[in-house]
């Protein structure tokens, strides 16, 4: 209720000083309320010689205007025509605006943080609507947040990212919320034609592709009809190189701490579990080994090698009508087909490995509790490989009627939106291994680690085969997204202080499921020589500081000759028919078949005021939610390995909320503009947290699941701003947030017991579920300068820094601490040049297999540079990830990394042709 009564409190202030000096800011007000539209025009006259509004300047230009001019606290990124943002996708365009970061895990950007929050507690809407997607990676269940790398740049008009919220904008977000408005035909001209072809090279993956892009949009003279069409085209074949480690294990590991665990002090390589003795781990190692009992190693380390073939079709049409002055009818229609398909072979010493490598250790080094190298006699390595079939498939149908009286205008909309994607097919195959080697992480994080072996085993692929007992599995793990809604706004505008009263209410239907089945393939005696192995390239690991030749050399095979075997059925017994992924295979398969229906009803009032040199809006939306989440459970105990060991179960929630808020904005003085800002505002939890979903590791006793009984994340937003116009085209700004987020989710870990099938009875496995843990605090600022500066020059520079912390000083996932973005810009005459670096310090991103996992500082540059021909046409030359950034994910600390990748620098060449 704290909220509820500042803003009483707001409100009744604003009251008396509107009555107090309405008559003395009459003049004020005019002028005020024109600089934003005036200032191009007094530029011009100042500076005509110098500087023609086009391009960068332009678009910069706007975004000014519409943060000036909004009643609430925003940024804007606007585009002047198609092809004008100089980056790869929205997501990377948006590094520009304070307080908003970008994760970069696959080269790209995939996923947006505001002002220190979690993706998933931010909102990402198309013209104020949901636009289902799903997420193409097999460890990524359906959440909320929005994949960017799915939006083709071309069909951006401007992107406005709201850090505080207005009762009229749809609920659900902390951080803030993205509103993405596409072009409409009857704003552009009569007739607009823009185009563009290019060609994208990857450094790494050292493959090009054909990139293009169409839009066509045409209205009448008067104005009353008009349709509009785009296609896009966007591939790229990427290559990820990288360093991996799956999971941690202590030291006492290797010295029989579990009964499952064969000890390393023991004679002989393969001992039976529990058997104490000297075997290879004597004097030094031994000493050392029973010294450290809790130092951290990595449960496996090896070598990465990525490749996927990325390919987006972007659609969409619309269509306007103006049967009169008062009333507009549209259409819209969004398509978006992409593929994903990938390849990944993970080659890695599996020294932690409980039945093959605990009683096979000679040597081991500590320091400072991290075990810093191990060497391994006849130890394990395993190869594996893993072919996916990725796609996602998204349609979104939009339609709307408004009526504007002049006095009161009423808008209807609705539409539906419909997304399916996922993994359809893995095909998987493991390759086994026994070599003496050595791991040594000794280097971390500047050198994140090396392998080496006894003999060239990394280079030499029949010295890697299947078992024939569990050769590897056939997986599919398709997703589904869709919302149904519907909505009614009303509203009446007046002369006075208070300008519009509005009122609304929305109805949303949304649905989110994963199905999952495997099956393993068994009775498969291959080896990797068999599925046309070659060398990689010679670039492989290039960058990566410590690796050795061994690794640079090793071997890889070709993902279709494996699937076309496995899909041959040779390997299969005469007569035994070709083996069907089940949800019963497994009881991870089956626990990751679960649907989220969520039901949501919402109503709101919003009074806009202004009184000359104050003006906002303030106001309440409630919002209902129901919630249906079902899956299969089976009861603990029980091998779980059949259907009837399953029972699908419902668990219903439901809750209401009441959101008021108010934004403040005082026109201090002619170009200096104080804002403040003060809500109650909910996000939901993700869909996968809110499922019975749960996996196991039947070797280290740990796992991760769902929880139905979540509540939402609930949080008292506050924030300031100053804003200071300075010049033409110009600005320096302040802003302060402060967020208090009670029933805040995070991940811990509990004892829980299952039915272990590798050991063949219950034991007790250390389960990581989410749940809601008190409360968090997210409190920061930033600072931001952007100036057109003479001969053609401008910059654009910001610094945000974001203090989160969760329940005991916890750190809170995506958020850095310290994030830089600087931009300066070169336009003049036919050339305009500009180059982008931005910076953001470590942040966390969650626990993993009951590790906290963190991702290191990282710094990225981009640059473009464009040579017009004509006014109509032009050449674009951009560099993407020009230093090459590495993605440095580490468990605990930098010394245990987890995933250190580096994905390649992109150029492109692009022709733009705009009419």
């Amino acid at each position: 209720m704290t909220v509820i009564r500042l803003l009483a409190a707001s409100v009744s202030s604003f009251a008396l000083a509107a009555t107090a000096q309405a008559q003395d800011v009459q003049a004020q007000t005019a002028d005020t309320s024109s600089t934003a539209t005036s200032s191009a025009a007094q530029s011009e006259a100042e500076n005509s010689d110098d500087i023609v509004v086009t391009g960068f300047r332009a678009s910069l230009e706007a975004s000014i205007a519409t943060k000036r001019n909004a009643n609430a606290i925003i940024d804007s990124v606007s585009a002047e025509d198609v092809g004008k943002f100089p980056n790869n996708n929205v997501a990377e365009a948006l590094t520009l605006v304070p307080g908003v970061t970008v994760d970069r895990q696959f080269g790209q950007g995939e996923k947006v943080s505001i002002l220190g929050t979690d993706p998933a507690l931010n909102r990402t809407l198309l013209n104020g609507q949901t636009v289902a997607s799903a997420d193409w990676f097999i460890l990524d269940s359906p959440g909320r947040t929005f994949n960017y790398a799915l939006l083709a740049p071309q069909l951006v008009g401007r992107v406005d990212i709201y850090k505080s919220p207005e009762p009229r904008i749809d609920e659900g977000s902390i951080g803030g919320t993205v509103n993405v408005v596409t072009r409409k035909p009857l704003d552009l001209k009569p007739f607009t034609v823009a185009a563009s072809v290019g060609y994208q090279y990857n450094d790494r993956s050292k493959k090009g592709d054909v990139q293009g892009a169409a839009l066509l949009s045409w209205h009448n003279e008067a104005g009353t009809i008009g349709i509009i069409g785009s296609f896009q085209r966007a591939r790229d074949q990427l290559r990820r190189d990288g360093l991996e480690t799956y999971g941690t294990i202590t030291a006492n590991f290797w010295n029989g701490a579990n009964d499952a665990h064969t000890s390393s002090l023991v004679q002989g390589a393969n001992p039976a579990p529990g058997v104490i003795g000297t075997g290879n781990c004597t004097g030094a190692c031994a000493t050392t080994l029973t010294a450290n009992p809790g130092a951290k190693s990595p449960n496996a380390f090896g070598t990465s090698y990525f490749e996927q073939d990325r390919e987006r079709l972007t659609y969409s049409a619309g269509i306007q009508v103006k049967p009169v002055d008062e009333l507009t009818i549209g259409f819209d229609w969004l398509k978006i087909d992409a593929t994903y398909n990938n390849l990944n072979q993970s080659m890695y010493a599996f020294q932690g490995n409980t039945w093959n490598s605990a009683g096979a250790l000679s040597g081991i080094e500590v320091r400072d509790g991290i075990v810093t190298q191990v060497t391994m006699k006849n130890a394990l390595s395993v190869l594996d490989a893993q072919y996916r079939v990725a796609e996602m498939h998204s349609n979104t149908y939009h339609g709307g009627a408004k009526w504007d009286g002049g006095s009161w205008d009423l808008n209807v909309e609705g539409g539906f939106s419909k997304a399916d994607g996922g993994t359809k097919r893995q095909v998987f195959l493991e390759f086994l291994n026994r070599a003496d080697y050595t791991v040594d992480l000794s280097g971390a994080p500047g050198s994140p680690g090396s392998l080496s072996y006894t003999g060239n085993v990394q280079g030499n692929p029949a010295a890697f085969t299947t078992d024939p007992g569990w050769g590897g599995n056939m997986v599919d793990k398709p997703t589904s997204d869709k919302e149904r809604y519907g909505q009614v706004d009303l509203g009446f505008n007046f002369d006075g202080a208070i300008k519009r009263l509005a009122f609304g209410y929305k109805y949303r239907k949304h649905t989110a499921a994963q199905n999952y089945a495997g099956v393993t393939i068994a009775g498969v005696a291959a080896s990797a020589s068999m599925f046309d192995p070659s060398q990689v390239r010679d670039n492989y690991l290039s960058g990566f500081s410590g690796v050795n030749d061994q690794m640079t050399g090793r071997f890889h095979i070709s993902g279709p000759s494996m699937v076309n075997y496995i899909n041959g059925g040779t390997w299969l017994p005469a007569g035994t028919p070709f083996p069907t992924p089940s949800p019963f295979a497994a009881p991870e398969f089956a626990a990751g078949n679960w649907q989220i229906d969520e039901t949501i009803n919402a109503a709101y009032g919003q009074v806009d005021f202004d009184a000359g040199w104050l003006r906002g809006n303030f106001g309440v939306r409630y919002v209902k939610t129901g919630t249906d989440s079902a899956g299969f459970v089976c009861t603990s105990g029980t091998p779980c390995n059949a259907p009837s060991n399953w029972v699908w179960q419902k668990t219903n929630r439901s809750y209401e909320n009441v959101l008021p808020s108010l934004n403040l904005i005082a026109d201090l003085k002619k170009d200096l503009v104080l804002r403040f800002a003060a809500a109650q505002v909910i996000a939901r939890p993700n869909y996968a947290d809110l499922t019975n979903f749960f996996w196991l590791s039947d070797q280290i006793l740990s796992g991760e699941g769902g929880n139905p009984d979540l509540k939402p994340y609930r949080s008292d937003n506050f924030n300031a701003s100053i804003e200071y116009y300075f010049a033409p085209r110009a600005i320096v700004s302040g802003e302060i947030f402060y967020k208090h987020i009670s029933d805040y989710i995070l991940k811990k870990s509990a004892p829980e017991q299952y039915f272990n099938l590798s050991q063949g009875h219950v034991t007790t496995y250390q389960i990581s579920r989410p749940y809601n843990v008190s409360s968090a605090n997210v409190k920061g600022f930033a600072v931001a300068y952007q100036q057109s500066l003479p001969f053609g020059l401008g910059i654009l520079a910001n610094y945000t820094y974001s203090d989160a912390k969760g329940q005991n000083g916890t750190d809170l996932p995506y958020n850095s601490r310290h994030q830089v973005s600087l931009s300066p810009f070169f336009e003049r005459g036919p050339i305009a040049l500009r180059t982008t670096y931005t910076w953001r310090s470590k942040y966390f991103t969650g626990i993993d297999r009951g590790d906290q996992m963190y991702v290191r500082a990282t710094a990225n540059v981009d640059a473009s540079a464009t040579y017009n021909f004509t006014k109509n046409i032009g050449l674009t030359l951009s560099g993407m990830n020009l230093t090459d950034s590495q993605y440095y994910a580490y468990a605990n600390t930098p010394s245990l990394p987890r995933g250190v990748y580096k994905s390649g620098r992109k150029y492109l060449a692009t022709i733009n042709v705009n009419y």
